[in-house]
């Protein structure tokens, strides 16, 4: 039957599915270990964009190469995030449970943080795992696209707790599905959102030459040299 046919649609959403699960038990895994969340969270990215433009890539290589390239400074972003995090839930701690008195407009701004922050996040680690910039600029680029991409980033944000409402509401009967899906499920539709976006910062690629302008432009070089 043509359906079952290796290039027909069906076909390849199977093998999209299949790479999908692979990927989230991949991510999951260096998720769990400490300090390399940020690498692990890159690395999907990574692997996921290439997936929205149908750049060939293999899911545990194309992982396994950006966890490496990324490791060192995605750590130190995962910890920069894991502090403010910690920050922030300590604030709604004592705001739930301290005996003293907060301003009653404390706990919308402590929302509206958290809110900001949470957008910024969802930006940082795809920055990290498409672009070459120091961890400074990457957190600049996260709040600076937050915003210039707000409508997508209102996408991302909903999708990216779709999980969480389905955990909230079903318990661990869906857990089964969030660690197949989790992550890379709505991580994919994230990508499909800000492929757009992150073209628009990427040079343009070279056209490509004939052999004749290949080798005029070689003539040139030595001329120069």
């Amino acid at each position: 039957m043509k359906f079952l046919d290796i290039d027909s649609p069906f076909m390849r959403v199977l093998s999209r599915i299949a790479d999908l699960m692979i990927l989230n038990l991949l991510t999951l895994l260096f998720l769990i270990i400490p300090f390399t969340g940020g690498a692990s969270l890159t690395a999907m990215h990574y692997v996921l964009l290439k997936m929205v433009r149908d750049e060939d890539s293999y899911i545990v290589r194309g992982f396994w190469k950006s966890f490496k390239e990324n490791l060192k400074q995605a750590t130190i972003l995962w910890i920069i995030v894991l502090v403010v995090a910690g920050i922030i839930g300590m604030d709604y701690y004592l705001l739930l449970f301290s005996q003293g008195s907060f301003p009653f407009f404390y706990r919308y701004i402590l929302i509206a943080m958290t809110v900001l922050l949470y957008m910024v996040f969802l930006y940082i680690f795809p920055l990290q795992s498409k672009f070459v910039n120091p961890i400074r600029q990457t957190l600049k680029n996260s709040l600076l696209i937050a915003f210039l991409g707000l409508p997508r980033t209102i996408g991302m944000v909903v999708v990216t707790l779709i999980p969480w409402v389905l955990l909230y509401f079903f318990d661990f009967r869906v857990m089964m599905i969030l660690m197949l899906f989790g992550l890379t499920a709505p991580g994919y539709v994230c990508a499909l959102l800000y492929n757009k976006l992150f073209a628009r910062f990427e040079p343009e690629p070279e056209p490509e030459l004939s052999e004749e302008e290949e080798l005029a432009r070689a003539i040139r070089k030595l001329d120069e040299e």
